[in-house]
């Protein structure tokens, strides 16, 4: 009787977790030497960098969404939908909770899911630091849904302030965004513009120079603070170009229903709150399975990718805490870090399948790159080529921003497809609005 195909299991179809299975699916699952399976608790997936994108309405989800099921399909991998709730290391099984529609009806049941090599790619939630009022009135930017729902919210607003007779209330089309990392950065920028193509189609009543104000907090002494001096100062002088309220060295302790209040006693009035400070990774990996973590819940690995407790089990992403030699800290999480991951355990589980020993990743920092919407892209390049750290802003800096996104969907779909995708968009941009309205 033939051996059975090692079972590779991959828990989170993020930037990282589906183009490992896409790659795995094409070298090993189309040849039978190995049986892939993806498990993510949505049916879709979005690049993440691009929630911010949604949030203000500059992009449809419905065009950039991918469906897990058609991937699994072309790429000869298997997806079943469910969020992973344990794992038995005896027994070699991931534990997947049961899903519901929207009516309460289950869809499926609690399953359980055996392997020979399992990954953990589920990315990271926001870190509310246990702030008070967090909760309830602030929408953090961790998944499609949530960046639809503060979408929504804004346009409501708006559409609610257009139509009122009385004043608009101290709060009243006030926007917070808490942490002025990229994210915080680059939604504070988009929500600029997009604001005030709202008003352009037709909600006259409101004068957004007056009426809109939009206020990024920070508590570090500058924006982008995990980033070069340079960049934060670049894209400080933009926002306040742009009429955004940059507050900096400002602790959260408390959000309200109306606002934001400041550790030094300042309140700052705002109806729409973001939360983008901080992240950790989700609260089920804290001490799964005996599983080594960090006080964020990271999975402490080693530099093969492997959990340091057991080696048939991998992690990477935002939920992995990886040595970075040479750093007092692990590897930073950045969407180029988790790229890189999965290009090197897509070849190091071949070798795995085959009986090899698993080399030693090393992350390549190439620099990072923040997109100020319309307005400018800024970033600084590292590495060899550029000789060291290279300052680019602008145009080439934009088209370098948007390459990142098509790189991603090239390791997905393949060069013919992307091209035609974007041919497509292209053409489609010009019979739509330029903002979500709805």
């Amino acid at each position: 009787m033939a051996d059975q195909p090692h079972r590779i299991v991959v828990v989170g179809g993020g930037a990282g977790g589906l183009e490992l299975v896409t790659r795995l699916g094409d070298k090993l699952g189309r040849r039978g030497k190995a049986h892939v399976t993806l498990i993510d608790k949505r049916a879709t997936h979005l690049w993440k960098p691009l929630l911010h994108e949604v949030a203000a309405g500059s992009m449809d989800l419905g065009m950039h969404e991918i469906d897990y099921l058609a991937q699994a399909h072309w790429h000869h991998f298997t997806f079943r939908v469910g969020g992973l709730v344990g794992i038995d290391r005896g027994r070699r099984t991931a534990r997947v909770a049961p899903t519901w529609d929207d009516e309460g009806r289950q869809v499926t049941p609690e399953r359980e899911f055996p392997y020979d090599t399992l990954v953990i790619a589920i990315g990271s939630t926001t870190n509310d630091f246990s702030t008070r009022g967090v909760k309830a009135h602030a929408i953090p930017l961790d998944m499609p849904d949530q960046a639809e729902r503060f979408h929504m919210r804004l346009v409501n607003a708006m559409m609610r302030a257009h139509s009122q007779t009385e004043p608009l209330r101290p709060e009243q089309l006030q926007v917070a965004i808490i942490g002025a990392g990229a994210t915080g950065t680059e939604l504070a920028a988009e929500l600029h513009k997009t604001t005030r193509q709202l008003v352009a189609y037709g909600l006259d009543r409101i004068d957004p120079d007056k009426d809109i104000r939009i206020h990024l907090i920070e508590a570090a002494p500058r924006i982008l603070p995990a980033l070069p001096e340079r960049l934060s100062e670049a894209a400080l002088k933009l926002l306040e170009g742009l009429n955004v309220h940059v507050h900096t060295e400002a602790r959260v302790t408390e959000v309200t229903a109306t606002g934001v209040e400041l550790a030094n006693g300042v309140f700052i009035p705002a109806e729409l709150v973001v939360w983008a400070a901080g992240i950790k990774a989700p609260d089920l990996l804290k001490d799964i399975a005996g599983l080594e973590t960090n006080a964020l819940n990271q999975l402490v690995v080693r530099q093969t990718l492997q959990t340091t407790r057991d080696d048939a089990i991998f992690a990477f992403g935002d939920c992995a805490a990886c040595p970075w030699p040479g750093h007092k800290t692990p590897v930073p999480p950045r969407a180029q870090a988790a790229h890189q991951q999965a290009t090197h355990l897509a070849k190091q589980l071949r070798r795995r399948v085959a009986g090899m020993p698993v080399k030693d990743w090393h992350y390549r920092d190439f620099g990072s790159l923040v997109s100020l919407g319309q307005y400018t892209t800024i970033g600084n390049l590292m590495g060899k080529l550029v000789g060291g750290n290279l300052f680019v802003e602008g145009l080439i800096a934009g088209l370098m921003y948007k390459s990142l996104y098509k790189m991603h969907q090239y390791a997905l779909h393949g060069g013919t497809k992307v091209a035609l995708d974007t041919l497509a968009r292209l053409i489609t941009r010009r019979t739509e609005p330029v903002v979500k309205l709805h």
